[in-house]
């Protein structure tokens, strides 16, 4: 093994260090250790290695609470303090926007912080029947592996959710195709939990049956998927009440489908939508786009402000579950939504979309380059809030935003979504000088 001093963290949550003229990257390690590091990965001008053994610790390192880390590939910050793990992914913000973007936003927004823990209302976990490991595993993937780690529990969900993961491995094994259910979606709202079995073939009466008494017993709803997304159905039609999620500041409930997309962590959702909704400032009678637009988890509220809101999201599905959930809401009258795909937008696109005070865009971390290359630099929206989880790509359609469109950087910041892991959730704002 060799020594190392850690000088930072990178986007992936491990510790950087140079050595022998090479730039190495510890898992494990955190800024200013001095570690013992195990190479696994070795190139001309970097390694990949993993801390083996911490020789001087830092004051920010704590005791990992899952006693599935290290092997799990779902959380690799789990040995960093939450306050500092906040901190180093405003770092990671900044050094984005300014070695990708060469930009620097006037003002870094306080990081938005919710629970360290119990976060997860959303989760996917991967199932595998491996007798030669002792039998059905569930789980995420294993670090740097498409192995299922066998997982007991999940600190991350909520409490009585990762309790039922012993259970829910029982009751998969006792199946008559347990080689057959590659995966269990799990979608928790206000009042309801729903597992989503995915089937590649059908289940027997006896399975059916088996399950549904498993949700009984667990007070979850019991789905089955047996194609894609759209195909998921309910065990029992019945069952009630439907998955939604509320937004108490803005009088808003959102109803939703299990495996429909949704942010995983609803109290920073919450704070995020406060947060962009501050920063926009959408008044009545103004007229908002809302790009990647889901089904209208910012639409709405920017609408209950007065405001007049056009939704554009590529998922027809979506499209029809923002309309839903606008008449719900009585906010049918000030919103419309349509379905076309944003990474094809044009110049006439999106001036189809008609004149536009304001726009919002929460894409997915691909970006939103079309979108910033398609605005008319003259009549533009007059102020953007760009919130996204990838810093790299919100850096680069930065740049195109200050430097062809002629928009300030006025301000830029972090929200923690998914404490414990190296995910950097942000948001920044720009604006016509």
């Amino acid at each position: 093994m060799t020594l190392a001093t850690i000088e930072s963290l990178d986007h992936e949550g491990r510790g950087v260090a140079h050595v022998d003229g090479k730039t190495v990257f510890i898992e494990g390690g955190l800024p200013g250790e001095r570690v013992e590091y195990r190479v696994h990965r070795s190139r001309p001008s970097y390694e990949q290695a993993t801390a083996e053994h911490i020789v001087r610790a830092s004051a920010q390192r704590v005791t990992p609470r899952c006693p599935h880390y290290g092997i799990c590939g779902g959380c690799s910050m789990q040995h960093l303090d939450p306050v500092a793990q906040a901190a180093a992914k405003q770092r990671i913000l900044e050094d984005a926007l300014w070695h990708i973007g060469k930009l620097r936003a006037e003002l870094i927004l306080p990081a938005i912080h919710g629970p360290a823990w119990g976060y997860r209302y959303r989760a996917r976990f991967g199932v595998r029947l491996v007798p030669s490991k002792g039998g059905l595993r569930i789980g995420f993937h294993e670090r740097r592996s498409s192995y299922i780690v066998d997982m007991r529990e999940c600190p991350v969900l909520p409490a009585r959710v990762s309790a039922l993961l012993p259970r829910l491995r029982e009751l998969i094994a006792g199946l008559s195709i347990p080689d057959r259910v590659p995966q269990v979606e799990i979608a928790i709202g206000d009042e309801a939990t729903v597992f989503v079995f995915r089937n590649l073939l059908p289940f027997s009466r006896s399975d059916e049956q088996r399950i549904a008494v498993f949700a009984a017993a667990e007070g979850i709803q019991a789905w089955k998927q047996p194609g894609g997304p759209d195909t998921a159905t309910p065990l029992d039609p019945a069952d009630d009440p439907a998955l939604h999620y509320t937004l108490p500041e803005f009088g808003v409930r959102m109803d939703f489908r299990p495996t429909d997309f949704t942010q995983v962590n609803v109290h920073i959702n919450r704070l995020l939508i406060r947060r962009s909704l501050q920063l926009l400032d959408p008044q009545p009678g103004e007229r908002i786009a809302d790009l990647f637009c889901g089904l209208g988890n910012f639409s709405l509220p920017v609408a209950r402000r007065g405001a007049r809101v056009v939704g554009v999201e590529g998922s027809d599905a979506l499209v029809a579950r923002a309309l839903a959930n606008a008449r719900r809401n009585g906010l049918d009258a000030l919103t419309e939504f349509h379905a076309a795909n944003l990474f094809e937008a044009t110049e006439d696109s999106v001036a189809a979309l008609g004149p536009l005070d304001k726009l919002l865009i929460d894409p997915p971390r691909e970006g939103a380059i079309a979108v910033a290359k398609a605005l008319d630099r003259q009549r533009g929206p007059a102020r953007i809030v760009y919130v996204s989880c990838n810093p790299a790509t919100l850096a680069r359609d930065a740049a195109v935003l200050v430097r062809e469109k002629g928009y300030v950087l006025r301000a830029a910041g972090i929200a923690n979504m998914f404490p414990q892991t190296s995910h950097v959730e942000s948001i920044a704002l720009f604006e016509r000088p």
